[in-house]
């Protein structure tokens, strides 16, 4: 199957995605005024959406990156969450903002949160830019969401599918097979 067959119907175009990252970014600079945030991107997926997250926030926030990983290379999760890269930054005092780029059942950020949570940090946040209808196996209390999309496997602005399509930047179901 060619890279055009792949590429589904666009979810959410570039135009909605900026909009909804300057209101996130809008709404983070509000909830953390006078404070330095510390945003933890979790790599690969989330690089893109935290690269503009950043620039819509009007603090003097900080970055640092954790890499987990709980699918490989398929399309559904293996159940077991494992770090890959973790973070430089003690936690210790600071207020993290661990931004993801979709969650699905919620196991790896239940997972990231227990333990960044063991690092002391003075308070956990999540900022997340899609939420896969109906997976989730229990509240995740997450303060900052982007969307709410439906199960379908997705590509694009940094989502990937065997480390292609990141570069899109809409995202689009993806109709092809891994």
């Amino acid at each position: 199957m060619n890279q055009a067959n792949e590429i589904g119907d666009v979810l959410l175009s570039e135009e909605q995605l900026q909009q909804r990252v300057g209101e996130l970014g809008r709404q983070i600079t509000k909830d953390y005024a006078g404070k330095s945030p510390l945003l933890i991107c979790v790599l690969k997926g989330a690089f893109v959406f935290m690269a503009d997250l950043a620039r819509a926030v009007d603090l003097p926030v900080e970055f640092d990156f954790m890499a987990v990983s709980s699918y490989g290379n398929a399309t559904k999760t293996s159940g077991v969450v494992r770090i890959v890269k973790d973070l430089d930054i003690d936690l210790g005092g600071r207020d993290v903002i661990i931004v993801e780029d979709i969650i699905d059942s919620g196991l790896t950020l239940r997972y990231l949160r227990k333990n960044l949570a063991s690092r002391s940090p003075a308070s956990i946040e999540v900022c997340a830019l899609l939420v896969r209808a109906g997976r989730q196996e229990a509240d995740l209390d997450l303060k900052y969401v982007g969307f709410e999309i439906p199960p379908d496997f997705v590509i694009g602005y940094g989502l990937d599918v065997g480390e292609r399509y990141r570069n899109l930047p809409y995202l689009a179901r993806f109709e092809g097979t891994v």
